[in-house]
C-alpha cells in the first residue's frame, strides 16, 4: 500500500527547493564510509581466480519444501516440480533477511513469518532453495556486494550483471545445478541437486529490470501494490513491487498465475502497440540498429494475428503534456528538448522519493548501527539520510498523475515498448567509480514504469557488440496478466526474428553526382523552413541538397541542428561526424554533436567536443555555457 504523503514546507515546488534535496552533507551521524571499500572489492575480485561456488550468486542455501499435492480429483499444482529462490530481502521464518549487508542481518531478530509470495509459491508446488546475493539495502545499480562479492554475469564474465536483484538474475541465466545444501533441524534433506527455475526480488528503481538485461534472461516487474511486498523489507514502498526472473516464458507466466490476481480478458483482444522512438533514438547512438531492435518486433507480430499496426511515439513529449506536475522537477540548466528534459525529470522525482522514504524507514536503524557500506551504496545512503522532506507532495502528485496519463495512452489492450535501460553494464575490472552519468543512462527509462507503478516485462534480444540487448513491454497498471500473456504469445516469433537479425548485413550508403547550384537552393528552402520551426520540412530540404553535393559540410550541421529539434540524437551525431569529416574545424559542427551527446548523458564526451569548439573560437558564449554547464554534471 502507498505510504501517506507528508506536507511540505512551502508550495513553490521549483527546481531549485528540488535541487536542495539532491545535495549530501559531507557527514551524516551514523554511517561509517568503509575506507577502501573499492580497493578491498577489486581484493576480492583479484584474489578469486577461479569462479566462487553457484557463480557468487547466494548468500545461504537452505531448503523448504513445497505444500503437498492434494489428492485426485484435485488439479495439479502449477508450479510442481519446479524450484526458486529470493533475494535477500525476503523474510523467511526462522531465518533473518540480511538486505545484502551483514549489519542489518547482526542487528535484527528472525523472522515470525514467511515473505506472502514465497508462500504462494510453495503452496503451488514451488520448492525454495536459498536466498540470493543482493545490492546492499535495496541501493546500486551493478549488482557488486562488497560484503558478499559480485555475482559472475553468465551472459558475460567481464561485466558486472547489474543490481540490486544481482544473484537471482545471475542465478537463473546460470542454470545452476551444483551447490551445497544449508540443511536446518526443521528442514528434510534432499539427495538431488536443484536448479531454481524462478527467482524473485523487488524492484524499486529498476532492481529487476536492469540485472534481467545484463544477464540476457526474462523479467517482470508486477504493478505497484497488485502482489503483496508483506515479508519483505521495504527500500520505498510507493516504488516496491515484487518481480521475477526466468529463463522460460512459460515459467514466467506461471509464476504470474500463482502471484497475480485473476483477470479478464485475454489474446482475443486487439492489441495495439507503441514504440517509443526518441527512447530508441538513445539506444541507436549507442550502435545498437533498429534491424535488432524494433524491426524485430514488428516482423514478428506480422506473423501473430491479433495485433494492429505498430504506432510510434515520442513518450517523452507526450508525458511532457500529460504531466503538468512534472515541470517544477525540469532542470532549466539543461539544453534538452522538452521530451527527453521529462524523462530526465521522471528519473530525479523517483529517486527523491525513493530517498525520502527510505530515510523515513531506515534513518533512526543507520544512526544507531553505523553499518559498514561499499563506498558506492554509502553515497546513496548519504543522499537519503540527508534529504528533507520540502514539498514531499508533489511528488506523489506526479505519480499519480502519470499513472493516469499512460492508463490514458494504453487503456487495456495498449503495450509500450522501449529499450530496457539506455546504457550497458560497467566492466568488472573498472577503477573508475559509478559516475552520475552511468547512472542517468541506467534509469533513463525504467523511472516511466516505476513511477507510474505500471507492469513491465524485459526480454533478451540477443546481443551487439558483446553487450546485451534487452527491450521491455509496458502496459497499464492492473494489466499484468495480459501482459504475460502477450509475452508469451511473441516470445517464440521473436526468437525467431533475433537469430534472422544477428545474420543481417546492411548494405551501405552510395554517394550521387553532384549539382551544385540545385544543393545551394535546397539549402535555403531548409533554412527558411528551420526558422519557420518546420523542422521535418527542413530536414527534408537539407538530405535533398546532400543528394546532390555530399561534399558540403554546412549542409550535413543545419540537418543536425533540425534532427536535435526533432530529438533524433543519432541522427544528429552522425551528421555531425560527417560535417567534422569534411571540415575539421568546424565550430558548429562540434557544438551541436555536444548538444547531442549531452542529451543522452554522455557527458565526458560532450565536453570534449564542447573544448575542441572552444579551441577554435574561444569567445563562443554558446560554448562557453555548455562547458560551465557540463563541468557541473561531470563533478
Amino acid at each position: 500500500m502507498d505510504s501517506s504523503a507528508r506536507s511540505g514546507a512551502g508550495g513553490n515546488g521549483g527546481y531549485s527547493s528540488t535541487r536542495a534535496w539532491i545535495v549530501a552533507g559531507v557527514s551524516v551521524a551514523g554511517v561509517v564510509v568503509l575506507v577502501g571499500a573499492a580497493r578491498r572489492s577489486r581484493r576480492w575480485l583479484r584474489e578469486r581466480s577461479d569462479s566462487p561456488p553457484d557463480s557468487g550468486a547466494f548468500c545461504d542455501r537452505f531448503v523448504l519444501c513445497p505444500a503437498p499435492q492434494p489428492p485426485p480429483p484435485a488439479a495439479r499444482q502449477l508450479l510442481s516440480g519446479l524450484t526458486f529462490a529470493a533475494s535477500d530481502n525476503f523474510e523467511i521464518e526462522e531465518f533473518v533477511a540480511g538486505f545484502g549487508n551483514p549489519d542489518w542481518k547482526r542487528t535484527h531478530k528472525a523472522a515470525t513469518r514467511t515473505a506472502i509470495a514465497v508462500t504462494m509459491l510453495r503452496k503451488q508446488g514451488g520448492t525454495y532453495i536459498g536466498t540470493t546475493v543482493m545490492d546492499e539495502l535495496g541501493f546500486g545499480v551493478t549488482g557488486a556486494n562488497l560484503h558478499y562479492g559480485t555475482p559472475i554475469n553468465p551472459a558475460s564474465p567481464l561485466l558486472f550483471p547489474g543490481g540490486s536483484c544481482s544473484g537471482s538474475a545471475v542465478a537463473v541465466s546460470a542454470e545452476l545445478v551444483d551447490f551445497a545444501l544449508v540443511q536446518r533441524n526443521l528442514l528434510p534433506a534432499l539427495s538431488d541437486l536443484l536448479k531454481p527455475e524462478t527467482l524473485l526480488g523487488t524492484d524499486s528503481t529498476g532492481d529487476v529490470r536492469i540485472p534481467a538485461c545484463f544477464c540476457g534472461v526474462l523479467g517482470f516487474k508486477s504493478s505497484h501494490g497488485v502482489v503483496s511486498t508483506l515479508g519483505t523489507i521495504a527500500n520505498s514502498q510507493s516504488l516496491d513491487t515484487i518481480g521475477w526472473f526466468a529463463r522460460d516464458p512459460s515459467v514466467l507466466h506461471r509464476v504470474g498465475d500463482v502471484l497475480l490476481p485473476a483477470a479478464t480478458g485475454g489474446l482475443t483482444q486487439i492489441r495495439q502497440l507503441y514504440f517509443a522512438d526518441d527512447c530508441f533514438e538513445l539506444l541507436s547512438l549507442l550502435k545498437v540498429p533498429n534491424e535488432k531492435t524494433i524491426n524485430v518486433i514488428e516482423n514478428a507480430i506480422q506473423t501473430l494475428p491479433g495485433y494492429q499496426t505498430p504506432k510510434h511515439i515520442n513518450v517523452g513529449q507526450y508525458i511532457s503534456s500529460h504531466v503538468p506536475s512534472l515541470k517544477d522537477f525540469v532542470d532549466p540548466t539543461m539544453e534538452m528538448p522538452e521530451g527527453m528534459s521529462a524523462l530526465k525529470a521522471l528519473s530525479t522525482v523517483m529517486l527523491l522519493l525513493q530517498r525520502y522514504e527510505f530515510k523515513t524507514n531506515h534513518e533512526d536503524w543507520v544512526n544507531t548501527v553505523k553499518p559498514k557500506l561499499g563506498l558506492d551504496i554509502s553515497t546513496d545512503v548519504l543522499q537519503a539520510v540527508n534529504s528533507t522532506s520540502d514539498n514531499i507532495k508533489s511528488l506523489y502528485i506526479v505519480r499519480n498523475e502519470l499513472r493516469a496519463a499512460l492508463k490514458n495512452l494504453l487503456k487495456d489492450t495498449g503495450i509500450l515498448v522501449l529499450p530496457t535501460t539506455a546504457g550497458y553494464p560497467l566492466k568488472r575490472n573498472a577503477k573508475q567509480r559509478l559516475s552520475s552519468a552511468f547512472k542517468d543512462r541506467l534509469h533513463a527509462f525504467v523511472a516511466i514504469a516505476t513511477l507510474s507503478g505500471c507492469c513491465q516485462a524485459v526480454m533478451p534480444f540477443g546481443s551487439h557488440n558483446d553487450h546485451p540487448i534487452s527491450l521491455s513491454f509496458v502496459a497499464a497498471h492492473g494489466s499484468d496478466k495480459f501482459l504475460l500473456r502477450n509475452v508469451l504469445y511473441m516470445y517464440s516469433s521473436i526468437k525467431e526474428q533475433v537469430v534472422l537479425a544477428s545474420k543481417l548485413v546492411i548494405a551501405p550508403v552510395i554517394n550521387r553526382d553532384a549539382d551544385f547550384g540545385a544543393a545551394e537552393s535546397l539549402k535555403e528552402k531548409g533554412n527558411n523552413a528551420f526558422k519557420g520551426r518546420q523542422w521535418n520540412k527542413a530536414v527534408e530540404h537539407y538530405s535533398d541538397a546532400i543528394k546532390l553535393n555530399d561534399t558540403n559540410a554546412t549542409y550535413y550541421c543545419n540537418r543536425a541542428a533540425a534532427y536535435i529539434e526533432l530529438g533524433c540524437y543519432k541522427q544528429a551525431e552522425a551528421d555531425c561526424d560527417q560535417a567534422l569529416l569534411l571540415d575539421k574545424k568546424n565550430v558548429k559542427a562540434y557544438l551541436r554533436r555536444g548538444v547531442s551527446r549531452e542529451a543522452v548523458l554522455n557527458y565526458q564526451e560532450a565536453l570534449k567536443d564542447i573544448r575542441h569548439a572552444l579551441a577554435l573560437e574561444p569567445q563562443n558564449k554558446a560554448g562557453l555555457l555548455a562547458e560551465r554547464r557540463l563541468q557541473k554534471k561531470l563533478r
